[in-house]
């Protein structure tokens, strides 16, 4: 079974799925996990995951490729 861990954080959905397609560009899976606390959303945030074996070149392309 594989592990994820969290590379990236945001309280904006879009910016998460931003990472998330530059990771996909890479050939790393990544997925968004809806981290909000409630129906409306006010609190929490989304988490960028990958595989363990990917999360240092993920955190790597997420730090010099890009920037918001």
């Amino acid at each position: 079974m594989e592990k994820w861990q969290k590379v990236f954080e945001s309280a904006i959905l879009i910016r998460a799925e931003i990472v998330k397609g530059v990771l996909l560009e890479h050939d790393i899976t990544a997925i968004v996990l809806n981290k909000k606390e409630s129906v409306y959303q006010l609190h929490g945030s989304y988490h960028v995951m990958v595989t363990s074996e990917n999360a240092l070149e993920a955190v790597n392309i997420i730090k010099n490729e890009i920037s918001f």
